[in-house]
């Protein structure tokens, strides 16, 4: 990884926070309509793994998707207006936060429902393979989605054809409010959900292709191994699975009370900030100065003011507009 790529990557890693610390306050203030459900804490995965890939390749995403579709290449004051509802989002005010599309940046969307990127991306990929276009398909999806059927029929296909997708599993440890347990370790089942192996990697071995385990706050360690696996993908060898170790700082969507996690545990987890770890990373190497740092951090609070004012002053859909663009 050269310097500009180094820098590349830590600049979009502060977007993707300072993104979402606006929506943060933007929804407190009661300026946004709908449901948030934000990426802070889990920056080095999707910015690790669209570095990792080309702009022309594919992606699907969940419903806590900003981080991946900023991370793809999207441009904040549209992803703003669409969360504002306004005419001027990627999508006219009918995606909102949780169905973000941008297909002519090979974003196919984020999704609202738990595991439906799956199939959206091994069908991605399938076209990928049939064209001979060489491009790749990566999937986000998170620990609980690793339990729907999707994920399996999806990971059966695509080892089956020898698909060129990337199936990521952010692993952030909780479904909703709900925590993982494993082995047959018996909790209420109000409180977690069950599963019989503890790294979801190791489902891989029912497909017989590769299962990779991640440090999802070590945004090089993801961008090495996304990269390795889409350079697999593309030589026709199939797909990879990669499990993302990470964690989720906020609660699963925003006024949700935070009562089912410790404080002692939010705060460790604060402590592995992808971001603080990959400054001191950069610092440690020369790469970066203090300067650097603020510069950056000046030129991401100005492109994200100028989002805001652009989404703010942006017009409301026209009632006329209603059934524009709607296809189901």
């Amino acid at each position: 990884m050269n310097k500009n790529l180094k820098l590349k990557i830590f600049q979009d890693m502060i977007r993707l926070r300072r993104f979402e610390e606006n929506v943060k306050d933007l929804f407190a203030a009661n300026k946004l309509p709908g449901f948030v459900h934000l990426y802070i804490g889990e920056e080095a995965v999707a910015v690790g793994a669209c570095s990792a890939i080309n702009q022309d390749d594919y992606i699907t995403s969940t419903h806590r998707g900003h981080g991946h579709v900023l991370a793809k290449g999207a441009r904040p004051d549209r992803m703003f207006a669409e969360l504002f509802g306004k005419s001027t989002g990627y999508n006219k005010a009918k995606g909102g936060s949780m169905h973000l599309a941008a297909p002519e940046l090979g974003i196919l969307g984020a999704n609202g429902i738990v595991g439906g990127g799956l199939p959206l991306a091994t069908g991605a990929a399938m076209t990928a393979k049939l064209t001979k276009s060489n491009k790749v398909a990566l999937c986000f999806f998170g620990d609980g989605g690793s339990n729907q059927g999707t994920f399996h029929e999806s990971l059966n296909i695509a080892a089956a054809y020898n698909l060129p997708c990337v199936y990521i599993c952010e692993n952030n440890m909780y479904a909703g409010g709900v925590k993982q347990c494993f082995d047959g370790e018996f909790v209420n089942p109000d409180m977690c959900y069950p599963r019989k192996v503890k790294d979801i990697a190791d489902r891989a071995k029912g497909y017989d292709i590769p299962g990779v385990i991640v440090d999802g706050n070590d945004v090089e360690a993801v961008y090495e191994a996304v990269k390795k696996a889409a350079e697999r993908a593309r030589n026709g060898k199939g797909p990879t699975l990669i499990e993302c170790k990470t964690y989720k700082w906020r609660t699963h969507y925003e006024v949700e009370p935070d009562t089912y996690r410790t404080k002692n545990e939010v705060a460790s987890w604060k402590e592995q900030c992808p971001i603080k770890r990959y400054t001191a990373k950069l610092l440690s190497e020369g790469v970066i100065s203090e300067e650097d740092i603020k510069r950056i951090a000046d030129e991401v609070e100005v492109e994200m003011n100028k989002a805001i004012q652009f989404a703010e002053e942006s017009p409301l859909p026209d009632v006329s507009e209603a059934l524009q663009d709607v296809y189901a």
